[in-house]
């Protein structure tokens, strides 16, 4: 007897015998409506969905999860209701942990709410649904799991840089050409210099662009050396990046590594096949997406194929079709889409280091609203209002002046010219269910600071952060938000003793990002050791000494073209700068524990040389306890070497750490130092955000001093915008100067994005400064000069005088 004879009867049976003991209690109809009537208008609308397309463009704080989960569980009870107990609901979000977050809001739905089995549905990463898929259709996906290893390419993956040697060697005139640049006098030591530029910096990021980018919408190197013959750059871009891309496409199947995109193209690759396709989707009865604006133009056709009613749906597996510009037969009121798809493109902050663009969720925004399938979450109870208002204003006003400066108001822009979406946050109304919703403000709320300097800045921050946290530190969170790693970590040194002082957990969440980088940092270093002639070697040890600020920052090229000057410098070579003696000291040290030290000491050794911490030595010791027991029949420095290249590939090790969810970035009684782009998602009863300078936000675009040699512009952002240019459907892609300026106008909007992001991150008060001096670059924190604060902040200023902190009154208080 088949399952289909059996499966609903039983299930059905169970299901009346569980709401008959209950009885007389309400009925699964009656639960459904107590749920959507416990939610705002906007989540309201997410659960009365039933079939079709659906888009919500939600504000923060406005409870996307929340209306999400109890949206997902009324779908599924309505499953129970139509006795369809086959099917699943598909529910896809950004993270690992928002998985567990939402599936775990779903169960308690289904068994506090509901009284059902906490079934039905499936939650997923939008990679581990890929996965899953290509896991289960092996034959058609061409992933034979137990046999590839999984990396994540990065600019200094060993994949990319062999990518670009590779190419090297099989174009020697384009590579001669840009060597060139602009002009060149031939001279030999410039020659080595711009040699060591091409080969480590400019061609992998170029590489690490395009692959990301091209392969992420579907492109193959083949369709991108099309597109570059309609470009006419004298260093033909995309030409050279179709290169790098097809050496890097052959490195990995002739080693069986794959990339996260790869499971992507595997799963579509099943999906093309009618039978599995409709095994597939006869599984589905809908899928929910969260963070619609991080995906990527593959992603989302995925989940279109996914959503469709098993039948002809070839259209969409056609490439760049529906999913770039949204399909008007499939979006219609009765389209066979069952697809939720939930975002905000304001917060849309990866886009300029992902392949992901807000424009695709904007674009499905636009389709479902003109079939009036789209829902606007506009209600947030997180935070306090002069909070709501000081981030609505940010965003009116930044749109404002793009619009002035970019053509003079007179026309009404399409949602690729402005940073945001025209999108205001609006308070909860009276009898929201929220407990303490948009809770009344600490002090003013709104705290606008203008120090003297960042030590200045400190010296308010911490007497604010005592005041907050009182006599009792257990009883609120607070977060500093920076907009860099190094701000971060200077902070950190600056508050320690403050908040010893005071009792007052310290959290520095950068800390944890370092201790994942030993392996790599020891990989360098014993590189080196191995090697020391190689310019490439010397230069990546360089670097990691500099990040380690063991050695000052100074132009590491000119050091790694001549690595035999620069370490044992003859007597007749001219007197080295202090700087570079210090370097080239150190890394004389290295060469000789090299030779003294037994092998199965030198990581620790290393790891002592870099100064690291207790965690960082606690990650490095059991890096050097891993990599001694894989070379125990083959005790060398190349079985080593291989040993740790290994790890560094496949990013199989992990710090060591004692806990690992998100609370440990909110816990009550904790300041915690977090970049902007890591508190996405969280949120904390105080929110500092200092150092809001203009050449970090929204920054400068500018080129690195040792590439100024091919021009006024980088080749991988050219290269980025173009590819997005075709990619929308553009009637020309863009020429260099064109190219650079939408790659500068597309990094200006999001950082607008990212400050955005950060404001809303507060509940009680948000705390904002703009020192007056600020290093120019805080890899030399010391070196302080007048430094413009962020446009936005003294246009809150303007907008807000009773926010407006009078230093010298507090300074008399003081």
């Amino acid at each position: 007897m088949s399952d289909s004879k059996f499966t609903i009867p039983v299930v059905q049976e169970l299901l009346d015998s569980e709401l008959s003991e209950r009885s007389p209690v309400p009925s699964l109809q009656d639960k459904i409506l107590a749920i959507r009537n416990s939610l705002r208008p906007g989540q309201q609308q997410m659960a009365d969905w039933q079939s079709g397309p659906l888009a919500i463009s939600a504000v923060p704080g406005a409870g996307k999860s929340t209306g999400m989960a109890a949206a997902a569980a009324i779908a599924i009870a309505r499953q129970y209701e139509r006795l369809s107990f086959r099917r699943q609901l598909v529910v896809v979000t950004f993270t690992r942990s928002a998985a567990a977050n939402i599936k775990a809001k779903i169960r308690k739905f289904l068994r506090d709410d509901l009284h059902l089995p906490q079934t039905g549905f499936f939650v997923y990463t939008l990679h581990g649904l890929a996965l899953n898929i290509a896991n289960r259709h092996s034959d058609l996906s061409g992933l034979q799991l137990e046999n590839v290893t999984l990396i994540t390419p990065t600019q200094s993956h060993r994949f990319i840089r062999t990518a670009v040697e590779q190419w090297i060697a099989n174009n020697p005139d384009r590579y001669l050409r840009l060597l060139e640049g602009h002009q060149f006098d031939g001279e030999e030591t410039e020659r080595l210099r711009r040699q060591s530029v091409l080969r480590t910096e400019v061609l992998p990021e170029l590489a690490n662009t395009v692959i990301h980018e091209a392969k992420s919408s579907g492109i193959s190197p083949e369709l991108l050396r099309e597109w570059s013959k309609q470009t006419t750059d004298e260093y033909g871009i995309l030409s050279v990046a179709a290169g790098l891309y097809e050496q890097y496409q052959n490195l990995m199947r002739s080693r069986d590594f794959i990339d996260y995109d790869d499971m992507i193209l595997a799963a579509l690759r099943v999906l093309e096949n009618d039978s599995a396709r409709r095994v597939e989707q006869n599984q589905v009865f809908a899928v929910f997406e969260d963070e619609a604006q991080d995906s990527s133009p593959l992603q989302t056709q995925l989940l279109e194929i996914l959503a469709s009613d098993a039948g002809d749906n070839s259209s969409l597996l056609t490439p760049n079709s529906s999913l770039l510009t949204p399909n008007s037969s499939l979006l219609t009121p009765h389209s066979p889409l069952n697809l939720v798809r939930v975002g905000d493109p304001n917060q849309a902050i990866n886009s300029t280091f992902t392949p992901a663009d807000p424009i695709y969720f904007r674009q499905f925004c636009e389709e479902c609203d003109r079939i009036e399938r789209l829902a606007t979450m506009d209600r947030a109870g997180r935070s306090t209002r002069i909070i709501i208002e000081a981030a609505n204003f940010a965003l009116k006003w930044i749109n404002n002046q793009w619009l002035a400066a970019t053509n003079n108001k007179q026309q009404t822009p399409d949602n690729r010219q402005v940073p945001f979406r025209l999108q205001t946050i609006r308070p909860v109304e009276a009898g929201d269910p929220q407990t303490n919703a948009n809770p009344a403000a600490v002090g003013r709320g709104l705290e606008l600071y203008t120090p003297d300097d960042i030590h200045h800045t400190v010296k308010l921050l911490s007497q604010r952060v005592i005041e907050l946290f009182g006599e009792d530190p257990t009883k609120n969170s607070a977060a500093v938000l920076v907009r860099e790693n190094r701000q971060g970590r200077w902070l950190a040194e600056a508050l320690t003793s403050v908040c010893k002082e005071h009792n007052i957990t310290l959290y520095d969440v950068g800390e944890r990002d370092r201790r994942s980088h030993v392996p790599q940092e020891i990989l360098a270093l014993l590189q080196f050791c191995d090697r020391p002639h190689s310019p490439d070697y010397l230069k990546a040890a360089l670097e990691a000494l500099v990040q380690r600020q063991l050695i000052p920052t100074q132009d590491l090229n000119a050091l790694a073209s001549l690595p035999e000057e620069f370490l044992y410098p003859s007597p007749l070579a001219a007197t080295q700068p202090e700087t570079v003696q210090k370097a080239a000291r150190l890394c004389r040290s290295l060469l000789r524990a090299r030779l003294e030290l037994p092998l199965y000491q030198l990581i620790s050794f290393l790891a002592l040389t870099l100064n690291y911490d207790q965690a960082e030595l606690a990650t490095a010791d059991k890096l050097a306890e891993r990599v001694n027991q894989q070379i125990a029949g083959n005790s060398s420095m190349g079985g080593m070497l291989s040993a740790l290249s290994e790890i560094v590939s496949s990013e199989r090790f992990e710090p060591v750490e004692t806990e690992d969810s998100e609370e440990r970035y909110t816990r009550r009684g904790q300041l915690t130092i977090i970049t902007m782009h890591k508190a996405k998602g969280l949120d904390w009863d105080y929110v500092f955000l200092p150092f809001l300078h203009e050449n970090l936000i929204p920054g400068r675009f500018w080129v690195p001093p040792q590439s100024q040699f091919l021009g006024d512009f980088t080749l991988s952002e050219v290269a980025r915008a173009q590819i997005r240019a075709t990619l929308h459907e553009e009637s020309v892609i863009p020429d260099v100067s064109q190219a650079w300026e939408v790659a500068k106008n597309l990094k200006t909007s999001e950082e607008y994005r990212l400050l955005y992001v950060a404001m809303t991150r507060a509940k009680l008060l948000l705390w904002m400064s703009a020192a007056q001096k600020a290093p120019f670059t805080w890899s030399k924190p010391d070196n302080l000069q007048e430094q413009a604060p962020c446009p936005v902040f003294p246009a809150l200023k303007r907008q807000f005088p009773e926010c407006v902190m009078n230093l010298a009154v507090m300074t008399k208080q003081a």
